[in-house]
């Protein structure tokens, strides 16, 4: 009998045939009043559930699905995902650490360079027929700090290091002896060493809060920030404050803390650029995510080690920022 798999994601419907075609049964749920009905009237056949690290899989849903095995995190973050829920089950948790990097590093460039050389208001300019001459910083030879230096972060390092000749600083929960960049033992050192700042750590409790104001005032008022990354990891209301006062320059920004809501503080600022969560969004990225999740449905199944386990609780000491 084929595995039942609820799918949560709203986004992949282009790509379910590749599950579909690997024997799974799927049940479409993308909308919270889909996915409550989904589980009351489907819980007990449901064998996997496939979902992302907004949209997570809460405690009661997971004790409300009695035939759940595994649960498949589309992207790198599983910050709703309750793993102590999971371990207690013994339930099986994987993510896509890395499937859609290149596409992520892409939004983190474009939107650096958006917010530092100002497209958006000189384009709105040229719209209504003015021409402005913006003077506007070069990003060659700038310092670049990468905050979290996973699958992601290394993308972005290599494209700003090699097609921007830009410098490039880390902080890590591990200091990399494997890269040429250089390492800043807090987000605070960070931010002082750099001129551009980019957010590229998971979210969850181990990096809730990581950029707050001390850091910001670090940055200063020439520096910029970006976040493909998840909210959590900056302290909003700090960000807005830095930006309202000019304490830094300026911030590009992919994700929110109540999505899709964001607040009014940041649509009114002008030294602010925002886009709606895309960054992992595109069909080589998407594509190959649910082919991930592919592959690690059909080794669970097969009773074989999953490609890309998630650490549960027990050693979740040793997850990497």
């Amino acid at each position: 009998m084929p595995a039942t798999v609820l799918v949560l994601v709203e986004t992949i419907n282009d790509y379910l045939p590749i599950l579909e075609h690997q024997g799974f049964h799927l049940i479409l749920a993308p909308t919270p009043n889909e996915r409550a009905a989904a589980i009351a009237r489907h819980g007990d056949r449901i064998d996997a559930v496939l979902t992302r690290g907004p949209l997570g899989l809460y405690a009661e849903e997971i004790s409300a699905l009695p035939a759940l095995k595994i649960i498949c995190v589309i992207g790198a973050g599983y910050e709703h995902v309750d793993l102590h829920a999971a371990a207690d089950r013994g339930i099986t948790v994987t993510n896509g650490a890395g499937v859609n990097a290149s596409s992520v590093a892409d939004h983190a460039m474009a939107m650096l360079l958006s917010l530092v050389r100002d497209i958006p208001r000189c384009d709105a300019a040229v719209r209504r027929g003015e021409w402005p001459k913006i003077m506007r910083p070069s990003l060659a030879g700038k310092r670049l700090g990468i905050l979290g230096l996973g699958a992601v972060g290394m993308a972005i390092a290599k494209r700003a290091s090699n097609g921007f000749d830009m410098t490039i600083c880390y902080h890590n929960r591990q200091n990399r002896k494997d890269v040429p960049y250089d390492f800043c033992s807090t987000p605070t050192e960070l931010a002082r060493a750099s001129d551009f700042l980019i957010v590229a750590t998971p979210g969850g409790v181990g990096t809730r809060h990581l950029i707050n104001r001390q850091v910001l005032d670090a940055l200063g008022p020439s520096g910029f920030i970006v976040n493909i990354a998840r909210a959590s990891v900056v302290v909003t209301a700090d960000l807005i404050s830095a930006l309202e006062q000019r304490r830094i320059a300026g911030a590009a920004l992919d994700v929110f803390d109540a999505e899709p809501r964001v607040p009014d503080a940041l649509k009114s600022l002008a030294n602010v650029i925002l886009t709606p969560h895309v960054a992992g969004l595109s069909p080589e990225a998407t594509q190959g995510t649910v082919e991930m999740v592919g592959r690690n449905l059909v080794a669970f199944f097969s009773g074989e080690p999953v490609l890309t386990p998630v650490n549960l609780p027990s050693d979740l000491s040793s997850a990497v920022l």
